[in-house]
């Protein structure tokens, strides 16, 4: 059996949907490209933001259009949300809740073909709320679309911030055991990975028994030898010296990424977020004692109800007062069942697109000045692909640990190269930075 996958969102639906893949392919199915054919094609959608919603809808009504005889199964978070909306998209649709998504990890051992994977999936309820299943099911032994390994040791969250409709499609807050977060951690290792990205929905939340996410980290590194740790992001308010020390390690990348998402008090407290503006700034500091001129990036939401032009400027502020190297800008968009969807008064369309617009300028300055510090230096860069034909031979493409992406040249052509470090020095900047070849880590 065929079967493509798309996948809209996070790192975290990322993570689940190669452990899906993963499960599917173990019992000899073949995963194609979803420009391909195939008898089943899996959608994993995002609720995050609206445009999220909609580029879910509008990947479901394609791919249904596309291939009316196949069966698409759409799970994820907007399909726990929307099931009757994108249920409606098309006459060979079925929804799989993200609470059962785990359901198709265990339908995979046992169906040969999209007849039988109906069958089995025909009684899971819709738009279902129940946590029963378990959300740390998932668990790949073969990358299908990343060179990068994802270990998810959290999911759901508590924080109920008046924007966010994630607690309502993924649940309460849950951890991993410590026990098993190793276990994984040291089977990954062992088949090679040599990145692990430590995801979940909010990893600042972790908690199992006494332990909380600093000495987690220090326990995977205790636990492993080679293999470097990627943190997915760390809420402003979790950063305190504790953990700072325990991001200091050589193997912890220098690369950390923040849901800022304002720079004015007003707007944080409107947003029932956890933390200050000077608090955020304290941890940014706190993360650059912690390392050498570190990659760190900020989520940003523009055009919050009520949000002035004075509480934009504050935003401005704290960008160049952090000095983040990159910024994710998202325009406002009001979200059912939150509470910031009936705050009032609401920012015009024209002046949240042109306030994400001027974020984005900012970002790309940033970004250029960020690495055009870093040329001449070495850094570590993890292999994903081999160059575009407009390349010589010879160099491949990856991501620095501190998450540049580089075109290094002047590599063996004869070696493996996807999924191996290498060192490598900057020698230009760009989107796209170019280095030469070191040698392996």
């Amino acid at each position: 059996m065929r079967i493509a996958f798309h996948t809209l969102g996070c790192k975290l639906n990322q993570c689940e949907t190669e452990a899906l893949a993963s499960s599917f392919r173990g019992q000899g199915n073949d995963i194609v490209r979803e420009d391909e054919d195939a008898e089943v094609y899996v959608i994993n959608t995002c609720t995050v933001t609206g445009r999220a919603d909609h580029k879910s809808r509008a990947a479901v009504r394609s791919l249904s259009r596309q291939h009316p005889h196949s069966l698409l199964i759409v799970t994820g978070c907007s399909a726990q949300l929307e099931a009757k909306a994108l249920s409606s998209l098309g006459g060979n649709i079925l929804i799989v809740p993200q609470s059962a998504k785990g359901r198709l990890l265990t339908l995979a051992e046992t169906v040969t073909q999209a007849a039988d994977l109906q069958t089995g999936l025909l009684q899971l309820p819709a738009g279902s709320t129940s946590t029963a299943e378990d959300p740390f099911a998932f668990r790949t032994k073969q990358l299908s679309f990343h060179t990068r390994a994802f270990l998810k040791v959290q999911d759901g969250c508590d924080a109920w911030c008046t924007y966010c409709r994630v607690p309502q499609a993924r649940g309460p807050s849950r951890s991993l055991s410590t026990d098993e977060v190793i276990r994984r951690a040291a089977d990954l290792e062992s088949q090679g990975h040599q990145e692990i990205v430590i995801t979940g929905v909010n990893i600042s939340s972790y908690r199992s028994g006494d332990v909380l996410l600093p000495r987690l980290i220090r326990e995977l590194v205790d636990a492993t030898r080679k293999a470097r740790f990627r943190l997915s992001s760390l809420e402003p308010e979790s950063i305190t010296g504790e953990l700072a020390d325990s991001l200091s390690h050589a193997r912890v990348c220098a690369h950390f990424h923040l849901p800022a998402q304002s720079g004015s008090d007003g707007v944080l407290a409107r947003m029932k977020r956890r933390y200050a503006a000077a608090r955020l700034i304290q941890g940014v500091q706190l993360l650059r004692h912690t390392k050498s001129d570190p990659f760190i990036a900020a989520d940003l939401i523009t055009g919050f109800p009520a949000e002035t032009p004075q509480e934009h400027s504050e935003t401005i502020h704290l960008i160049h007062e952090a000095g983040f190297a990159a910024l994710h800008v998202f325009p406002f968009s009001p979200r059912p069942g939150t509470e910031a969807a009936k705050l009032r008064p609401v920012v015009p369309q024209r002046v949240r697109d042109q306030r994400a617009r001027d974020l984005g300028a900012i970002s790309r300055i940033l970004l250029d000045r960020y690495a055009r510090a870093w040329l001449g230096r070495e850094v570590e860069v993890l292999i994903e692909g081999g160059a575009a034909p407009s390349r010589p031979p010879g160099s491949a493409h990856g991501v620095s640990a501190n998450y540049l992406k580089v075109m290094v040249e002047g590599v063996p052509i004869e070696e493996k190269l996807k999924g191996k470090l290498v060192r490598a020095r900057l020698t230009e900047s760009g989107e796209i930075c170019s280095a030469c070849f070191l040698g392996f880590v």
